[in-house]
């Protein structure tokens, strides 16, 4: 299946994408820098480096799956909050690229803040702009004015391409990323193929963590430590637990991801692993806990990193995550090469989707389009029978 990576960034969610098992078609890049390293790691023949509002969509020839982190900056929950009033709202681009390509699927994903109460009713737009895509904003009308067309829209009276779409904000670190990251996954797939799409469960937890730590004392082991103990958590997890560990795996730590990985002023030859001075504790700056999953990283104001990337230790030192640790952290492979200034390579960093996360959702939506579709008659008769039989 050909996927179309629009706002593509430094690869994040290509990446996923491509070890799930989705062939490229294109990139759609505004960032220089992310185009450098987008030509390093994928056929640099795809990379289309320039404003989307300037791709000709019309030099693909097959794309099953649009995917994409439409910039978040609009609604990020630290920045101004103008959503559609920002130039930097790149939506309105995105559903272009579904009412034109009308793919089989489409997958966005972008900031918490996309589900603050203040922005419903353009989120609300939003999606039922992927909904009815064919349904074109009119020349001079307001966003307003066409979201009451919009809802007024129902099968009957509409004749352009549907999309079934589902959103849920997701925690990278439930799915066994090693960091605390809320993001929006919004999944659209079209309504003729008649495929139902569910959101893959999730797969680790913080109270099985919890259990390694504080139960078993299996974490501090595997990683040769003394024990910590925390009498408090441990009785709340045997009371609900009993003797018998939670299900999920542990959320995956810091020292999880970096483990067996050098100090950056050892001696080593990973040559994007250097050490970055500079490191301070503040209000609001204090940097990822080495025995959590990290913070969320970010990609910072103006191009300098917050405290969320930081390791914190236990003797409450910090320092920064060298490029190579970020990576890891939001699981690209370690020979993904990332180009750029320290600032620059954060920067690319911290606006990807961890690799893993994108992953696991494009196996879920390559499982969903490749399922074998129910005979409609069949699936009447069966419905009859079982209503018959009750």
């Amino acid at each position: 299946m050909k996927s179309l990576e629009i706002f593509s960034g430094t690869g994040g969610l290509a990446k996923g994408l491509e070890m799930a098992g989705f062939e490229h078609a294109s990139f759609v890049e505004f960032n220089k820098d992310a185009c450098v390293s987008l030509r390093k790691n994928f056929n640099p023949n795809l990379v289309f480096e320039g404003d989307i509002a300037d791709f000709d969509l019309n030099n693909l020839e097959q794309v099953d799956i649009v995917a994409g982190g439409p910039p978040c900056q609009p609604f990020s929950l630290a920045g101004k909050h103008q959503a559609h009033r920002d130039k930097r709202d790149m939506f309105p681009y995105a559903i272009r690229c579904i009412e034109h390509l009308q793919p089989k699927a489409f997958f966005f994903e972008n900031v918490k803040g996309l589900l603050r109460a203040s922005f419903s009713n353009y989120f609300e737009y939003i999606i039922l702009q992927l909904t009815y895509p064919n349904c074109i904003i009119k020349a001079a009308e307001s966003w307003e004015t066409h979201l009451n067309r919009l809802k007024q829209l129902t099968p009957k009276t509409y004749n352009g391409s549907q999309y079934n779409v589902t959103y849920k904000l997701l925690n990278a670190a439930d799915y066994g990323i090693p960091q605390k990251r809320e993001r929006v996954v919004i999944i659209g797939i079209r309504s003729d193929l008649e495929k139902e799409w569910k959101f893959p469960e999730s797969t680790h937890s913080e109270n099985s963590l919890n259990w390694e730590k504080y139960v078993t004392g299996e974490y501090w082991k595997k990683h040769g430590l003394p024990a910590q103990h925390n009498e408090r958590i441990a009785k709340i997890l045997i009371k609900k637990y009993g003797i018998f560990p939670p299900q999920d795996a542990p959320w995956q730590t810091v020292r999880d991801a970096l483990m067996n990985i050098p100090h950056p002023n050892e001696q080593h030859f990973i040559p994007d692993h250097i050490f970055k001075d500079g490191a301070r504790v503040y209000l609001g700056h204090t940097g990822s806990e080495i025995n959590q999953p990290s913070k969320t990283i970010k990609a910072g104001d103006h191009g300098v990193p917050g405290g969320e990337n930081m390791i914190c230790y236990e003797d409450g030192s910090v320092r920064y995550f060298t490029t190579y640790e970020a990576k890891l952290i939001q699981t690209f492979p370690k020979n993904f090469i990332i180009t750029g200034s320290w600032g620059e390579t954060m920067r690319q960093i911290g606006n990807a989707v961890p690799v893993k996360l994108a992953e696991i959702i494009g196996k879920q939506l390559i499982t969903t389009l490749q399922a074998k579709q129910v005979n409609k008659l069949y699936r009447r008769t069966a419905n009859s029978y079982a209503f018959a039989t009750r």
